[in-house]
């Protein structure tokens, strides 16, 4: 008991000593992972004691308990026990493990420090080794260019002994070998060129290249002399090798020795062609061309292995020929300008431009970018295009009066053809049709423009393009505008009796059908002439230089074909507007005042209709080619007599309701008729172009809304002047004054209706179609009578 006593103070004591943080209880719950309450860190013996006793009745085996608590103490005790027996024997055998690895780490770094002296006295002797190794390396490098720069020195000098001695007898095949070769080697002592013995060796190169060059233009003097003797029969192997000579030496040399040859080759040309000689006149200058073609032939066969080939002395003598040919000639021009012709110029021109072009297909122009003084040609052109046949610019006035004399005869032969076709019974091949003249004079125009811009793109074709100018206002005047046919004249006025007879056939003066074909072929020829001239002034500014381009404008000459296209819509338009007068004379002339019943059309109308229906179908027809014209045509006619039969309606006074009705109803048909006038008579019907339309229903509606006015009663005269206002909305007391001398009134009376009618301005906005029922007039009886006439209107229809 005493024991268990001891035990038990223990381990109280052991409890109050014995405190684990909070982390390490965490650590070991983790790694001993327990379920029992003993284990827990906040245990709480009261909660434990009352769980194993929650009652009195449990306390009878307390004895058993407290037995099982105690072994298990003594099991926890003896573990406890062998673990610290445990941890005293690893102690001791740790602490000898620690002592045998201090013991290796200081045998190994005893080894490491001996491995790291072995290491630094390899790296002295490798560093004493490869100290050796260097030395011996810039010693065979310093050995070896000593033994190259001598090598080459020796070089050098016996090259430029052997250069001095080969030059002295003049073997210029050796020569042209060792010179390479020795300013090659001369390249290897430019820095050091601060030795005296290098520097005099570079000199004596130098010397040597002089005499060099001396002596092969002094050998080429004596072989070629610019005059005296005669030319070797061929070339000599010395001059062969010089020419290699020289292709070493500076580029000085090479131009003059290209030079003597050239100057010699071509001084027999500058004598056989002098200006005193007849070979030297136009008329023979193909034979210049000739002689250059068998000299360029002679120098192939008996030098053309002399020069080396890229020299191109074949090319660059027909270039030098060529600059030679065009100061000659434009020399003997200047001297002999009023002896130049125009078949004479033409004839040069096209000889030379022929050369120029077989020049351009045997050589590449390559010589255009060396020494010679050559211009720059334009990108669009050859280098050997105009490079002889620019001496003929200045003189192509010649050509130009000569065109323009060609075409004042071709304008007299064209107004002499127009006045065949403008003959009786004479007319166009074609209904329509442009005229042949047109095509043949801007045929003629292609022609001179190509030929003038291959020539000249200066001055001469600017000229040549006011003579252009001046013809296209010749044609559009002389041969369009003049041939048209006049206006015709009016016949004498239908009576109306012819009217009520209603006569088909009226007497009117007016275009025959070759007139009216000649009419519509004129403005066929006018509309492809502005086309045409457009595309010309187009070409002209592609041709022109560019500083010229601003100065061709055949604007004028566009609108003058343009006037002249108006002119034709103006007669065709006349012509049928002409032959309206009559029956709109007829018209004004009717007792309207008498008329009592509303019937059909009037016979006027049926006179205008026939007239429509004869005219406007062959002038559509004419201008089927030209649809937009036609369309013109029919704006400009219904633009005239829609104003002309408003005006002729004013014109018949006085004038009954029931003639209102019948004007009324006759203007309603000539309405329907003018709808469709762009397709009257035609097998296909188009719609009418919506501007036309507009012109028609606005006009012919303004003559409907004054025959309604005139049909509505004048009492009261507040209504009568209401219903004006809103029908026309015409503020102009003229009209209105028109309007009441329609319907008759007396003086008296129309001076009141006008002092009312000016009361009531301004008028309102534009009003509403249809009749305004006066107050004095019963609705019946004016329903009635509108019931009539739209019965008549579609009974007409």
């Amino acid at each position: 008991m005493e024991e268990e006593d001891v035990d038990l103070t223990m381990d109280d004591d052991m409890n109050e000593l014995l405190h684990i943080s909070p982390d390490v209880e965490q650590a070991m719950e983790e790694v001993f992972p327990s379920q029992d309450p003993l284990d827990k860190p906040d245990f709480n013996v009261v909660e434990y004691i009352n769980t194993l006793f929650p009652t009195e009745q449990s306390l009878s085996n307390i004895d058993e308990v407290v037995s099982k608590i105690r072994l298990k103490i003594r099991h926890l005790d003896d573990e406890i026990r062998m673990v610290v027996r445990g941890q005293s024997n690893v102690g001791q055998d740790g602490r000898q493990a620690l002592e045998e690895a201090q013991q290796s780490i200081q045998e190994l770094f005893t080894k490491i420090r001996d491995i790291k002296e072995k290491a630094e006295k390899s790296e002295q002797m490798v560093k004493e080794i490869t100290r050796d190794i260097k030395q011996l390396d810039h010693a065979k490098r310093h050995l070896t260019t000593s033994i190259t720069t001598l090598n080459h020195l020796h070089m050098l000098v016996g090259g430029v002994d052997s250069l001095e001695s080969l030059v002295r007898r003049r073997q210029y095949g050796e020569v042209a070998n060792l010179l390479q070769c020795v300013l090659n080697v001369l390249e290897h002592f430019q820095r050091y060129m601060g030795i005296p013995h290098i520097r005099q060796l570079s000199e004596r190169v130098r010397a040597v290249q002089t005499e060099l060059g001396q002596q092969i233009l002094e050998d080429f003097e004596e072989a070629f002399p610019s005059q005296g003797a005669k030319r070797p029969t061929g070339p000599t192997t010395v001059l062969q090798d010089a020419c290699l000579v020289a292709n070493i030496l500076e580029h000085r040399i090479k131009q003059e020795v290209i030079k003597k040859f050239i100057r010699q080759h071509l001084s027999e040309y500058l004598v056989l062609f002098q200006e005193n000689q007849d070979v030297a006149w136009l008329d023979k200058v193909d034979r210049r061309y000739t002689w250059i073609k068998r000299q360029l032939g002679e120098y192939e066969d008996k030098y053309g292995r002399m020069f080396p080939a890229e020299w191109l002395m074949a090319e660059r003598i027909a270039v030098e020929f060529c600059h030679k040919t065009r100061g000659e000639l434009s020399s003997i021009m200047r001297a002999r300008t009023s002896e130049i012709e125009v078949k004479l110029l033409l004839f040069a021109i096209q000889r030379t431009t022929a050369f120029e072009n077989l020049l351009t297909r045997r050589f590449t122009g390559s010589t255009f970018t060396d020494w010679l003084p050559v211009q720059k040609p334009k990108a669009t052109e050859t280098p050997f295009q105009g490079i002889i046949s620019k001496c003929f610019e200045p003189h192509l006035s010649v050509y130009v009066e000569s065109q323009d004399r060609n075409l004042a005869e071709l304008l007299e032969r064209f107004a002499a053809d127009m006045k065949a076709q403008c003959r009786p019974k004479a007319s166009l091949d074609e209904a329509g049709a442009v005229l042949p003249s047109c095509a043949d004079l801007f045929m003629y125009y292609k022609k001179c423009l190509v030929q003038c811009s291959q020539l000249s793109t200066g001055e001469s074709l600017l000229a040549l393009a006011k003579v252009f100018q001046k013809y296209l206002q010749e044609y559009s005047q002389k041969i369009l505008a003049a041939n048209l046919p006049k206006v015709p004249s009016s016949g004498g006025g239908l009576t109306i009796v012819s009217l009520l007879k209603e006569k088909d056939s009226l007497e009117v003066t007016r275009f025959t059908m070759d007139e009216l074909r000649l009419i519509c072929g004129t403005l066929s020829t006018a509309e492809y002439c502005l086309a045409t001239t457009q595309q010309l002034e187009e070409k002209l500014k592609e041709k022109v230089d560019d500083n010229l381009m601003e100065q061709i404008n055949l604007a004028a000459e566009m609108d003058m074909f343009g006037m002249v296209i108006s002119s034709c819509i103006q007669l065709l338009v006349q012509d049928l507007d002409s032959a309206c007068d009559p029956a709109l004379t007829a018209m004004t002339k009717m007792p309207w005042q008498n008329v009592e019943h509303v019937g059909d059309q009037s016979p006027y109308v049926t006179s205008i209709i026939s007239h429509i229906k004869q005219n406007v179908p062959v002038v559509r027809d004419y201008l089927a080619s030209a649809r937009k014209y036609f369309t013109q045509f029919c704006i400009k006619f219904a633009n005239s007599f829609i104003p002309k039969f408003i005006n002729h309606v004013f014109k018949c006074k006085p004038v009954s309701t029931v003639g209102a009705e019948q004007l009324l109803l006759d203007t309603h048909s000539l309405k329907t008729v003018l709808q469709d006038l762009p397709s009257i008579g035609s097998d296909v019907v188009r719609k009418a172009p919506a501007s036309y339309t507009k012109i028609v229903v606005k006009g012919m509606t303004r003559a409907e809304m004054i025959l309604k006015v005139v049909m509505s009663p004048q009492d009261p005269p507040q209504g009568f002047v209401d219903n004006y206002i809103k029908l026309l909305s015409d503020s102009s007391p003229d009209t209105f004054q028109k309007v009441l001398d329609m319907k008759g009134l007396k003086r008296g009376e129309q001076s009141a209706m006008l002092e009312l009618f000016r009361q009531r301005q301004p008028p309102p906005p534009a009003g509403q179609e249809g009749i305004a029922l006066a107050s004095g007039a019963t609705p019946e009886q004016e329903s009635s009578r509108i019931r009539k006439l739209e019965k008549l209107i579609k009974k007409r229809l």
